[in-house]
């Protein structure tokens, strides 16, 4: 099974959602857009963190080269220093990881680990703030290439959603605010500070049962389709969901009859998937099982066999038999990955034209070698660290989410 890497390199024009995919990183200008991939058109935040150029040694070698220098400087660091690689990740960084996992599940792992002096994290960069918040203080999380950020995160800012809770608590009662793992610190602290909490897409459910015991309402934070499709398993119908759009709000009325109000945050990736794509496996594949992340829109996730985490995901695929056919609606890495995993069974990505994590796919070998060969020479490259008062009140938020149970059956 080709890498993403070379399904890109071999694919005709219409078959890659962008030439400059194949190029490296560090070619592009990191400055001005998310970059090739499924975000490129996504509005570009002017103080987005700016990565430095690399060393030549690094950005000419060959992957033989970044092999050796990584698997030298992994020998050398030892048990000090674990690397934390997303499941999005591409195979050539993925293959360096010591633990591999969703952002929350990594986040947990560096917790886990209070003997370790740093967390080199392979995936973005609000990721490795959680990180940091649930690391040890001594302990150094880094992201290996600045420029990894996440424009569903940065579709929702401290300063946006401030001005919205001030014109809703303006109309009605406080609702209780609940973010979603893909968001900044400080979106986690404000839900920590609001009587809120944090989810994952998998106990979004969960957490959606404890917001309403704590109040009418919910206001859902950065991505919509993750609080619509939620919501619907809740039995809540779309009457009571309302979009809030930060540039045009809502009025009273509809603020008023709305249980659930949802940011009008998504991610691109997921945003990809349509039901087209879902009747074109079916009639191509009779008995195929569609399997999409909750990320995507309402009509994609009810025209699905089943809608859950990446690992919810990996699951399925595990419990799925030699013969079967499985079509995905998630990041190309991980999917392409578990066709790799599983060549006895017929596994695809439902869109047809391979479109990478933008910002995901930033992270390279080569910022991975110059990473720890920095960290070798006694040097904290890149450290992420989250101010002391956003972390205790973001730690509110993720410590609710932990004590959240679901109700009993």
């Amino acid at each position: 099974m080709p890498s993403v890497r070379e399904l890109i390199r071999l694919a005709a024009k219409d078959e890659a959602c962008g030439t400059d995919l194949a190029q490296d990183p560090w070619a592009l200008n990191q400055d001005s857009s998310y970059g090739p991939g499924a975000s490129i058109a996504d509005p570009f935040p002017v103080d987005a963190p700016h990565q430095s150029a690399l060393p030549e040694r690094y950005t000419q070698a060959s992957p033989e080269e970044l092999d050796a220098m990584i698997a030298a400087a992994k020998e050398t660091l030892g048990e000090r220093v674990k690397i934390l690689g997303h499941f999005y990740q591409r195979d050539e960084v993925v293959t360096y990881a010591d633990f591999v996992g969703d952002s929350f599940n990594l986040a947990k792992a560096a917790k886990a680990h209070p003997e370790a002096d740093a967390f080199v994290f392979c995936g973005v960069h609000f990721m490795a703030e959680t990180a940091d918040i649930l690391s040890g203080a001594d302990q150094a999380v880094i992201l290996p290439n600045l420029a990894a950020g996440c424009s569903m995160a940065d579709m929702a800012t401290l300063a946006q959603v401030e001005r919205a809770w001030a014109d809703i608590t303006a109309a009605i009662e406080a609702p209780v605010p609940v973010t979603y793992m893909n968001s900044a610190a400080n979106i986690k602290a404000f839900c920590g500070r609001n009587g809120g909490i944090v989810c994952t897409s998998s106990n979004a459910t969960t957490v959606l049962e404890w917001a309403f015991e704590q109040g009418q309402r919910v206001l859902f934070l950065p991505d919509q389709h993750l609080g619509r499709n939620t919501a619907h398993t809740m039995g809540i119908p779309d009457e009571e969901i309302v979009l809030w759009n930060p540039r045009k709000g809502l009025t009273p009325e509809e603020l008023e009859r709305a249980r659930v109000i949802v940011w009008d945050g998504f991610c691109s990736v997921h945003k990809r998937f349509t039901v087209a794509q879902i009747e074109r496996a079916r009639a191509e594949f009779p008995g195929v099982r569609v399997i999409v992340h909750p990320e995507c829109p309402a009509p994609v996730v009810q025209a699905a066999d089943a809608a859950g985490s990446t690992e919810l995901i990996r699951r399925e695929v595990a419990a799925s038999q030699p013969g079967d056919v499985l079509a995905i609606g998630t990041e190309i890495n991980l999917v392409n990955r578990l066709a790799a995993q599983y060549p006895d069974r017929t596994i695809f990505c439902l869109d047809p034209v391979v479109c990478p994590c933008s910002t995901m796919y930033r992270i390279h070998p080569a910022y991975l070698a110059w990473t720890l060969e920095s960290l070798v020479a006694g040097e904290i490259p890149n450290r992420i660290t989250v101010d002391d008062a956003v972390a205790a009140d973001a730690r509110v938020a993720l410590e609710r989410m932990l004590a959240a149970r679901p109700k009993a059956v």
